[in-house]
């Protein structure tokens, strides 16, 4: 298609879903910092009045878990009555946490392709495949709609926490729809924010005064200022904005909705711009490769387009339990590659070792929240997994490998 529109979505920390990855990540974090080695699988469900955290765990870490989880649900901001339905002092909290199968814990502790280097020694922790992807559509080279989705969330709950809009509640969604032109976009078409609100806004009741003061503000507020360094900005004659499109939001958080681990896969990710594996990130220790993978493939994508080796790139890897290597490597760069996608793949196997031991200790997975003040993968958990500006992601810097690719590259056509 020479012309098309393309909509990506996020949701704020609040949105139930989150909760629960934050929630799982936080588990995480907690459990690595004792012991690195931990083998975690948490998963975490919310619902009115309720939190549940299960899976399986190994660890010699002693963590209190209850403590954890308020914690962390009163800091995305549920903690008066005024969210309603859900606070993090009241709420039940449930502890269900088994041990990891020894089946598992088995391929994983000796891979089964073992050759007696060290880094052979961690097998996959299940089967899969994973993607990773890059383009040069941002600074950060994501697609341009998810990073916009993210940039509004991020803006949202910023305005909630430092008081700026202090109507808002912690559940919130966006929703970004951009135009392109062969494959360049060329104008934002469509805003979609709706957030959680208190049932009176500054003195208004009216269910359309409420609506029309939000729409006011979050264009004020929100919208302007995450767009404010972008060449492509939105304007109120060819962007339509919406705003609660259903009148009003007030019950909202794990009052209105439940809430499960690992049910935002899209927005983590490329916002539906790329394919997905389809295994969830937060809870899951790095021996698991729908983790470590993804970010490592991640890594591979954006080192490609950085090295000028492609204007966007997606990498499938694919791995069997208790074997260290991965099964295959594919590399697809939709014609905008400067060599072959062939030349590229074997480039690839030919500069990055992407056994989970080699991922893990390159990135330093294991010992992340150790110098993190002990929340590395919680902050992952919330607005994107990837191109995130705001934090220090290991498998977002690829200034180093960009550069040996190239010169790589150099030597292989030559």
């Amino acid at each position: 298609m020479s012309s098309y529109v393309f909509t990506s979505e996020s949701v704020t920390e609040g949105h139930p879903d989150k909760i629960c990855d934050q929630v799982s990540d936080a588990v995480l974090d907690a459990l690595l910092a004792e012991d690195p080695t931990s083998r975690v699988a948490c998963e975490t469900v919310v619902n009115t009045g309720l939190c549940l955290i299960t899976g399986e765990i190994t660890s010699k870490a002693h963590v209190d878990f209850i403590k954890l989880v308020r914690n962390v649900i009163s800091e995305i901001g549920y903690k008066d009555a005024r969210a309603g339905g859900f606070d993090a002092n009241s709420c039940a909290v449930l502890v269900a946490l088994d041990q990891q199968s020894p089946d598992i814990a088995q391929g994983v502790n000796e891979a089964d392709d073992h050759s007696g280097d060290p880094l052979d020694k961690v097998g996959a922790g299940d089967q899969g495949i994973m993607f990773g992807y890059a383009c040069d559509e941002t600074p950060e080279l994501m697609p341009l709609p998810i990073s916009l989705a993210h940039r509004l969330s991020r803006r949202l709950a910023l305005v909630r926490h430092n008081g700026t809009l202090d109507y808002l509640l912690p559940d919130g969604k966006t929703q970004v729809s951009v135009v392109y032109e062969k494959n360049i976009p060329i104008a934002i078409s469509t805003i979609l924010i709706s957030t959680q609100h208190t049932s009176e806004v500054e003195g208004i009741f009216s269910e359309e005064g409420i609506r029309e003061k939000i729409k006011k503000d979050l264009w004020e507020h929100v919208v302007i200022p995450s767009t404010a360094d972008l060449s492509l900005k939105p304007n109120h004659q060819n962007t339509r904005f919406l705003v609660n499109p259903t009148g009003k939001f007030v019950v909202g958080g794990p009052q209105g909705d439940a809430g499960l681990t690992g049910r935002k896969i899209i927005v983590d990710t490329y916002g539906g711009y790329a394919r997905h594996g389809g295994g969830a990130f937060s809870g899951k220790d790095p021996t698991k490769v729908d983790r470590s993978a993804a970010y490592a493939a991640r890594f591979v994508a954006k080192s490609l387009v950085a090295a000028g080796l492609a204007k966007r790139v997606e990498v499938q890897l694919s791995y069997a339990i208790g074997i260290a290597k991965p099964v295959s490597i594919l590399i697809e760069a939709f014609g905008s590659e400067q060599t072959s996608n062939l030349d590229l793949t074997s480039l690839v196997e030919n500069y990055f070792d992407l056994r989970p031991g080699a991922i893990i200790e390159k990135f330093n997975l294991q010992n992340l929240p150790q110098k993190n003040e002990g929340r590395f993968y919680r902050d992952t958990a919330a607005y994107g997994h990837f191109g995130r500006p705001d934090l220090n992601l290991p498998w977002e810097d690829v200034t180093r490998a960009a550069s040996e690719l190239k010169e790589l590259s150099k030597r292989l056509s030559t």
